[in-house]
C-alpha cells in the first residue's frame, strides 16, 4: 500500500468510518508489527488527551485527528507477533480511538454547539417565556427555566427551578420533559403547573388539560385533567387529589394552600410580597395551612391564617414575625 493510501486508510479509522474489508486489511498489515506496547501507549496517550478536552472547535478537532494519525503512523512493521496478541492489540487501539472520538464528538455537539438560554424572575415578578417549539411558559416569582436555543429531534427538555405554568405545543413524536431536582414531568401536549422550589418542603404538579407522566426517583405516576399530586420531600409521602378548581391561581394574583406546611407558606408569601418572614424562637410550628386567597394584601392573608391556625403575626416595615403566644 502506498504512502497516500496508508494516510487515507488510517484517517478512516480515526474518523470511525471503515468497512469489514478495511478491518481485514488492518489485521494483515499488523502481522509484522514490531511492538505490542506501542499500540497500548498510543491508546493511552490519546485517551489522556481527550480527557482534558472540555470543548472542541472544528479547527481543534482537525488538529486532534492529525495528531492521532501521526502517532499511528509511527508503527514500523518489522517483527511478527503471535496472531492472538496482534488481534487483541489492534482491536484495542481501534476501539479506543473510536471511543475517544465518540466522546469528543459528544462534547462537540452537545456542549459546544448547543446554546442554552436562561429566563428568571425576582420577588413579586412573573414572566412569560416562549420556548423554541412555541410552548408558552409563565414563570412565577423567584423561578428560573433553562432551555436550549433549539430542541433535539428526540425530545424537548427544559430545566425548572421554582414554579411555572406550561401550555405545551403538541408533538406526538417529540415528548416535552420538565426536569426538576425532585422529579421529571413528561408530556406530549397539555397544560399543567409545576411547583418545585428546591428550598420548599413540598412540591406539586397540577394538570389543567391532557395527561402528564411524573417520574420520581423510585416511582412513576400518571395524572389527567383536574388531578394533582402533592409530594413531601422530607417524609417521602405523596397524595394524589382530584381538584376541579382553577390551576395555577397565582397567574391572576391568587394564592392557594392545600395542607401546606407553614414553613412553605412563609416562603410563598416572601416570594409574592417581597418580605422577610421569621418564626419566634422556642416555639414549634408544624401547622398545615389550607385555603384560597384572591389577590389580597399581605396583611389580609396573614389575618386569614391567624384565624384558622392561631398563628399570630407582627409586621415591622418589611419584616413579619410569626408567633403563637401573644407578646
Amino acid at each position: 500500500m502506498e504512502k497516500n493510501e496508508n494516510t487515507l486508510f488510517w484517517r478512516r479509522y480515526i474518523d470511525n468510518l471503515y468497512t469489514t474489508e478495511d478491518a481485514e486489511r488492518l489485521l494483515e498489515m499488523g502481522r509484522d508489527a514490531s511492538d505490542n506496547g506501542l499500540l497500548n501507549d498510543l491508546a493511552e496517550k490519546i485517551w489522556d488527551e481527550s480527557a482534558q478536552m472540555q470543548s472542541c472547535t472544528s479547527l481543534e478537532r482537525e488538529k486532534y485527528k492529525e495528531e492521532a494519525w501521526r502517532l499511528l503512523r509511527q508503527i514500523n512493521p518489522r517483527k511478527k507477533l503471535r496472531y492472538y496478541r496482534l488481534v487483541m492489540s489492534l482491536v484495542g487501539v481501534v476501539a479506543m480511538i473510536c471511543l475517544v472520538w465518540g466522546v469528543v464528538s459528544y462534547w462537540h455537539v452537545n456542549k459546544s454547539d448547543m446554546v442554552w438560554l436562561v429566563a428568571s424572575t425576582s420577588y413579586g415578578e412573573q414572566k412569560e417565556v416562549i420556548l423554541p417549539d412555541g410552548t408558552r411558559l409563565l414563570l412565577n416569582a423567584c423561578s428560573q427555566v433553562r432551555y436550549p436555543e433549539r430542541f433535539t429531534e428526540e425530545k424537548r427538555e427544559v430545566e425548572l427551578e421554582g414554579e411555572g405554568y406550561f401550555q405545551v405545543t403538541h408533538k406526538e413524536e417529540q415528548p416535552f420533559i420538565v426536569t426538576t431536582d425532585a422529579f421529571d414531568v413528561q408530556v406530549l401536549g397539555t397544560c399543567f403547573n409545576v411547583r418545585a422550589y428546591s428550598s420548599d418542603e413540598t412540591v406539586a404538579v397540577d394538570v389543567e388539560s391532557g395527561k402528564v407522566q411524573v417520574d420520581l426517583p423510585e416511582a412513576m405516576m400518571r395524572l389527567k385533567a383536574q388531578e394533582q399530586v402533592l409530594i413531601n420531600k422530607v417524609s417521602g409521602e405523596y397524595s394524589k387529589l382530584h381538584d376541579e378548581g382553577c390551576v395555577a391561581v397565582w397567574r391572576n394574583g391568587g394564592l392557594r394552600f392545600e395542607a401546606t406546611p407553614i414553613c412553605d407558606v412563609a416562603k410563598v408569601l416572601e416570594r409574592r410580597y417581597n418580605c422577610r418572614i421569621t418564626f419566634a424562637d422556642g416555639q414549634v410550628f408544624n401547622n398545615l395551612i389550607s385555603g384560597e386567597h384572591d389577590n389580597q394584601s399581605l396583611e389580609a392573608v396573614l389575618q386569614s391564617i391567624e384565624y384558622t391556625s392561631g398563628i399570630h403575626f407582627r409586621i415591622t416595615g418589611n419584616h413579619v414575625l410569626l408567633y403563637k403566644d401573644k407578646k
